[in-house]
């Protein structure tokens, strides 16, 4: 390619550090007529954990990639701070994206890798980064950093290549868009959207303006300069816009902040004061604590050797709510602008906590015990390179994700990966109401269970382009994205992608033609979760509902207040009339034989550690003791049995001397 080539350690720091750094040289990509003008089988423009995740599924599957990576850190927010895993349902992880995470835990112990090896979903950046590395390594990926799109040839609704600032062209037959932004989708011509939809748009209840109760002031607080004067004006970060009704469309986006990584270690360095520090910034801040609040100002989950994920926590956080909304669409100047805001904001913020003499002794100094690690990040101080762009453009194809994707009540038959996190929208603004400060935008909305991404919210319009997928500025709503966008999902879908590339390579080239049935089949033997339940062949199942097979005795309660139930609901007992309840599951087996008996529950800490579980089988009945506390969303195998065909075999959960609420939800027989 013409580039010197950047060994594994090399390639370590620039995840790691985020260092100016040259090119990762591999055979993978074929040099033509000068450096960057070779022609791949998939060219992936952003290296982010996506980007890294795509271009190694095609190089499992024999074809060549190039990633392009417009920043010099490869990772993306996975190895930007961001360690504390959003996973809501780890089950539902597989594929690539689970064994990053086992990779991960073998890094910590020191372990090989295999199909059966635990996965690790909270980490260290540098750790991270070195799984990362490992990956492109291993795949002879060759990556290009500092590689920023300028222009994108697409002719007859194909992309034929993309160059960069610096001149060089890219030519690949297939491309992934695994940017947060979406900027390769966009310079192709594809249709997006940004901000927030109303409600009625996509018959949603979630939509648009949200004014709720989490993240908010929960002291009044004055918002303007001289209290009690509106004509004063307001203070810093507060808009004088109106509240909208709740479900109304605007342009508004989540807010973004940095994911701090963070030690109390004895050398670690403390908050930076940014130069243009302005202590006004922060009086809304200095008043709510005024008022009474002592925190939280920012999450501490820990990460291992000593350090934090550090995240918004509160009214007044991490987030710089309402000054994002010119970033997705934004040219790189505009970026770099909100960028260098968000630092000054950000690292102000810690510095106003840690040092300003008007708050209390106590929260200086609980800010004060921690600061930024010296060995993460060492190309910035220990500050994070990366923002944490939590929602851009939104593709808008022929199949839009929305809330009711999420809550199960619609279904894709042609899912191509799960996700199962909360329906997570962060404050977009902070208004004035009745008088006093107030945020907007928040929502935190459970999701009953994994479900399905479409296929088709991953391809553009095929009239606009049939050589291109989007697993992360996918078509989506904004509160069906804020369940979507989260880092595992994006490797499951940058999996999807990378195969669906290579599919269409063998057939054609478009990649609206790939058979969803053969894509599916890849994508389960490549450990792919596509539906939820997964299902075993040959399985039985009985669900509390089911019409026969259900027989119960004392007083149980029908409930769908915990996520990760089986089917439209579960029971409990209502934590009373213990010893007079229970619920027995009889299927109908077909053969005789050996059958591996499972359970699904709830989780919940109000559940009881102790149940008893009766499994009735040829030999006699075996009790279980279940503790239904952790553990649920998921099929728990209690053991294998032979059982005679027919109904003799069942599973009773009873609720004897039990110390918490009792679950009762379904059971499965799988042939052995």
């Amino acid at each position: 390619m013409g580039e010197k080539a950047l060994s594994r350690r090399g390639l370590l720091a620039a995840g790691g550090a985020g260092l100016a750094l040259p090119v990762l040289g591999a055979p993978a990509y074929a040099a033509a007529a000068g450096p960057g003008q070779g022609q791949a089988d998939l060219v992936v423009y952003g290296g982010t954990s996506a980007g890294v995740i795509a271009a190694v599924q095609m190089r499992r599957m024999g074809g060549t990639a190039v990633v392009l990576e417009p920043t010099r850190h490869i990772g993306g927010l996975t190895t930007s701070g961001l360690g504390a895993t959003d996973t809501g349902n780890t089950s539902a992880i597989g594929g690539l994206a689970l064994e990053f995470y086992r990779r991960v835990y073998a890094k910590y112990h020191g372990t090989p890798v295999t199909d059966d090896s635990p996965a690790r979903y909270t980490f260290e950046p540098h750790v991270a980064s070195e799984v990362f590395a490992d990956l492109l390594a291993e795949h002879d990926v060759p990556v290009v950093l500092g590689a920023r799109l300028r222009s994108v040839d697409r002719r007859g609704g194909r992309i034929r290549l993309l160059v960069t600032d610096d001149g060089r062209a890219y030519a690949g037959r297939m491309y992934v868009d695994a940017t947060y932004e979406g900027d390769l989708m966009f310079r192709a011509g594809v249709d997006f959207t940004t901000g927030r939809e109303g409600n009625a748009a996509y018959d949603e209840t979630l939509n648009g303006v949200q004014h709720r109760d989490k993240h908010q002031f929960v002291h009044p607080v004055d918002p303007y300069v001289t209290p009690g004067s509106p004509a004063s004006g307001l203070l810093p970060g507060v808009s004088a816009d109106p509240l909208e009704p709740n479900g109304t469309a605007d342009d508004a986006i989540q807010a973004y902040c940095f994911r701090m990584c963070l030690t109390q270690a004895a050398d670690r360095i403390p908050f930076p004061k940014p130069a243009g520090y302005d202590p006004v910034r922060y009086e809304l801040l200095l008043r709510y604590v005024q008022a009474g609040w002592r925190g939280p100002f920012y999450t501490t989950h820990p990460m291992g050797g000593g350090k934090t994920d550090s995240n918004n926590n509160g009214a007044f956080s991490t987030d710089h709510i309402g000054r994002n909304f010119g970033h997705p669409t934004g040219t790189h100047a505009e970026r770099a602008r909100i960028h260098a805001d968000h630092v000054d904001y950000q690292q102000g913020l810690m510095w106003f906590l840690a040092n300003d003499p008007r708050l209390p002794e106590s929260v200086r100094a609980q800010t004060a015990a921690w600061g930024l690690p010296r060995d993460e990040f060492t190309g910035h101080g220990g500050w994070p390179p990366l923002l944490y762009i939590r929602e851009a453009r939104r593709m808008v194809s022929a199949y839009v994700m929305t809330e009711h994707d999420c809550r199960g009540t619609v279904r894709a038959a042609d899912s191509v990966g799960l996700a199962s996190y909360t329906m997570d929208s962060h404050n977009c603004r902070r208004v004035v109401v009745d008088g006093v400060a107030r945020n907007e935008g928040d929502v935190q909305v459970g999701v009953p269970a994994p479900y399905g991404i479409s296929y088709r919210a991953l391809t553009p319009k095929r009239a606009q382009c049939t050589n291109l997928l989007v697993p992360v500025a996918l078509s989506a709503s904004h509160i069906a994205y804020g369940s979507i966008r989260m880092e595992p999902v994006f490797m499951i879908l940058a999996q999807s992608a990378a195969t669906a590339a290579r599919m269409a390579l063998d057939r054609g080239g478009v990649v609206q033609e790939v058979p969803v049935a053969a894509l599916q089949a890849r994508l389960r033997a490549d450990g792919q979760l596509l539906q939820w339940p997964p299902t075993e062949p040959g399985e039985i199942v009985v669900d509390n509902v089911s019409a026969t097979g259900v027989t119960s005795a004392g007083t149980w309660l029908s409930s769908t207040s915990t996520s990760g139930y089986y089917g439209s609901d579960y029971v409990h007992d209502d934590n009373a009339g213990k010893g007079t309840a229970w619920m027995r599951f009889r299927p109908e087996l077909p053969d005789a034989g050996s059958w591996d008996v499972a359970l699904w529950w709830t989780a919940h800490a109000n559940r009881a550690t102790n149940v008893p579980v009766d499994v009735e089988h040829a030999g006699g009945t075996t009790t279980y003791t279940v503790d239904q506390r952790s553990g649920g969303g998921k099929w728990v195998v209690l053991g294998r049995h032979t059982c005679a065909a027919g109904t003799a075999a069942s599973v009773r959960v009873r609720n004897d001397a039990t110390d918490g609420y009792v679950i009762a939800d379904a059971v499965r027989f799988t042939p052995a």
